[in-house]
C-alpha cells in the first residue's frame, strides 16, 4: 500500500496536512494508517493528537535496534490514526542515528495500509532513507510570507529543489498550497507556475482558517474536531486528490477554489496525467 512523505518550509503547515491525510485516510477510505514523526529535532507531531511526553517513542526505538518498533505506536482514541510520536527531550536526539529509521519505517510499511511520514523541515536530510521507502512526495507551500513580486524566487528555491529531490529518489510528486486568503488576488498565476513551470500538479487549496489552530489546541485534528469548517473542506478534497493520485479512486466533489484555475475534475485529469 501507498507510503507519502510530507515536506515543505518550516510554519508552512506539514504537521497539519500531516495529521489531517491520516484523519481522512482512516476515515474516509477506511484503511489502516500510520503517521510518523520524522522530525527527529522538532516534533510536533504528538501534540496534535494530545499526546504529551510518550514515554515509549520513536527516538527511543532508533535508539536501541532490539526494541519493538510497535511499542512506539499509539492510536488515537478520538479518530482510529496510528500515530508515532517523536521525544522533545533534547538529550533524547543525542547519539541518534537517523538511519535507523528506514529499519523502523520499513516494519510499519508492512502492518499498515498506509504510511504517512512528517519530514523535517526544507532538505530533509534527517529523513533521507526513507525516500526509498515511499512512491510518493507532498510538498506544502505557504505563500502568505511571501511578497507577491518574489514568489517565483521562492517557489524556485523551494519547490524546485524539494521537486529535484523527490524525484531523485524515483517518487511521483504533488504540492498542496496552505493557508490561502481569498483576499489573494495571484492564485491563478501562482497554480499556473507551479504546474506549466515547474511540472508538478496542485492537489489540493487549504484555506487559511482560525479552527485549524483551535483543533490543535484541543489535541485534534481540525478535520475531526471542525469538519464543516472551511479548511476542513478543503482538507477533505485534498485528501480525496490524493486517493485518485495513490490508490485509483475518483471523486466528483466542486470546491470553492474552482474558480482559481480549474474545477475538481481537471484536478483530477491532471493528478492522473501525472501519475
Amino acid at each position: 500500500m501507498p507510503g507519502i512523505i510530507i515536506t515543505g518550509r518550516g510554519g508552512a503547515g506539514k504537521t497539519t496536512i500531516a495529521s489531517n491525510l491520516g484523519v481522512y485516510f482512516t476515515r474516509e477510505e477506511g484503511l489502516d494508517t500510520v503517521v510518523i514523526d520524522g522530525d527527529l529535532f522538532l516534533p510536533k507531531l504528538a501534540f496534535h493528537f494530545g499526546i504529551y511526553n510518550p514515554v515509549v517513542n520513536l527516538h527511543s526505538i532508533l535508539k536501541d535496534p532490539k526494541a519493538n518498533p510497535f511499542s512506539a505506536v499509539y492510536r488515537d482514541p478520538k479518530t482510529g490514526v496510528y500515530i508515532v510520536p517523536g521525544s522533545s527531550n533534547i538529550y533524547d536526539v543525542l547519539h541518534l542515528d537517523p538511519r535507523n529509521m528506514a529499519r523502523v519505517v520499513s516494519e510499519y510499511r508492512r502492518r499498515y495500509n498506509m504510511t504517512i511520514v512528517d519530514s523535517p523541515v526544507g532538505i530533509p536530510f534527517d529523513t533521507l532513507s526513507t525516500f526509498n521507502l515511499v512512491e510518493y512526495q507532498l510538498i506544502v507551500l505557504e505563500l502568505e510570507r511571501s511578497p507577491i513580486y518574489s514568489f517565483k524566487r521562492m517557489l524556485e528555491n523551494e519547490l524546485i529543489k524539494l521537486k529535484a529531490l523527490g524525484e531523485e529518489f524515483g517518487l511521483k510528486v504533488g504540492v498542496v498550497i496552505n493557508k490561502v486568503r481569498e483576499a489573494r488576488g495571484d492564485l491563478d498565476e501562482v497554480m499556473d507556475f507551479i504546474e506549466d513551470v515547474v511540472k508538478v500538479p496542485v492537489l489540493g487549496i487549504i484555506s487559511f482558517d482560525s479552527n485549524v489552530p483551535l483543533a490543535s489546541n484541543y489535541g485534534t485534528p481540525v478535520l475531526a474536531k471542525f469538519p464543516r469548517t472551511q479548511a476542513s473542506r478543503d482538507l477533505l478534497e485534498l485528501g480525496e486528490n490524493l486517493a485518485t493520485w495513490t490508490l485509483g479512486k475518483k471523486h466528483h466533489k466542486k470546491s470553492k477554489w474552482s474558480e482559481y484555475g480549474h474545477s475538481i475534475m481537471e484536478i483530477i485529469h491532471r493528478v492522473i496525467h501525472w501519475s
